[in-house]
């Protein structure tokens, strides 16, 4: 993209959740996303993100963040990877790079990236973290799903997953402890979840702990998440896990996620791509990284009361790739 004047804007916008969303680290009633719109010769691209707490981000400092980009002369993709840290916001604005340049060009962003054109992926879909009568009742609505993803909490999660299981006999099932694992526990949660017929662990242990998942058997694949972000980050994983979960809220957006994606392949890493709660505008770059991946879970329109215009299909569990309306 050659460098020319630019408007750069970033708005908050807060999205109703069906329900209730929890987690080991808490529950919300709504997404909370920030919008960067890029406007330059008549075109305007757009790219979503989410401020992810865990690392200290909000809302309010991702778009202002986002808003002193706009005070640059010059906006590349390439400059924007060597003057703004991975994170969400750049991730809101890589993405707007990518969605003007597309239009620009009048080609879609798989086009100019050498890609492939993307196909309909299975998605996961997510149980929120309960008692295990709760997550019980929750999966057996959901059974009829081919992937589901279980949010765990630590003590009591033996019986919350094979209370799951019980549940949904025939879905393939992958959990995420979100960090909230200890040594004390983790050698019997892990074989619960094997015994249940689990084919994925996603982070189970405190990013920083990782080395205790090197001195123990592994009965199921174990996924790095939050020990994983840009693509420098995947030198410390094999031996440690076998898998990295790749969301661009974490990269910094979809040029670094490209770039992680092509490097956990040479280290033998499998690959899922997953995502915060957000709409079909934060999901539709992440589908693009995810032509490559294992495991899918880009489920957050999903969890929404509604999403926003023009917004991705999902038929089921059926994610098919967006419309050049929406994004790209």
């Amino acid at each position: 993209m050659s460098p020319v004047p630019f408007q750069l804007h970033a708005r908050i916008e807060r999205w109703p959740i069906a329900g209730r969303f929890s987690i080991s680290r808490g529950s919300k009633t709504e997404a909370i996303v920030v919008v960067a719109e890029i406007a330059r010769d008549g075109i305007t691209g757009r790219g979503e993100c989410v401020p992810y707490p865990r690392y200290g981000e909000t809302p309010e400092a991702a778009a202002d963040a986002i808003r002193a980009v706009g005070q640059w002369t010059t906006l590349t993709r390439d400059l924007l990877q060597e003057r703004m840290p991975p994170g969400a916001a750049r991730n809101a604005v890589d993405c707007a790079l990518w969605d003007w340049e597309a239009k620009a060009a009048k080609r879609r962003v798989w086009e100019i990236a050498g890609l492939a054109a993307p196909h309909p992926l299975t998605t996961a879909y997510t149980i929120s973290l309960g008692t295990a009568e709760e997550m019980a009742q929750a999966t057996a609505a959901a059974a009829y799903r081919p992937l589901l993803k279980i949010k765990l909490g630590g003590d009591g999660d033996d019986a919350r997953i094979s209370a799951v299981r019980r549940a949904a006999p025939g879905a393939t099932l992958i959990v995420d402890a979100n960090e909230a694992w200890s040594d004390d526990n983790l050698q019997r949660n892990l074989d619960a979840c094997a015994e249940a017929g689990v084919a994925l662990v996603e982070q189970p242990l405190p990013a920083g702990w990782d080395a205790a998942l090197e001195r123990i058997a592994r009965p199921i694949p174990v996924c790095a998440d939050e020990s994983a972000h840009a693509t420098a980050s995947l030198q410390a994983l094999p031996g440690r896990y076998d898998a990295v979960n790749i969301k661009l809220d974490k990269t910094g957006g979809l040029t670094e996620a490209l770039a992680m994606s092509r490097e956990a392949e040479r280290l033998g890493l499998r690959i899922m791509v997953g995502c915060m709660v957000g709409t079909s505008l934060a999901m539709a770059p992440a589908l693009i990284v995810a032509q490559q991946a294992r495991i899918v879970d880009l489920d957050g329109p999903l969890l929404l009361a509604k999403d926003r215009e023009h917004a991705l299909r999902y038929d089921g569990s059926t994610l098919h790739p967006p419309e050049a309306a929406l994004w790209g």
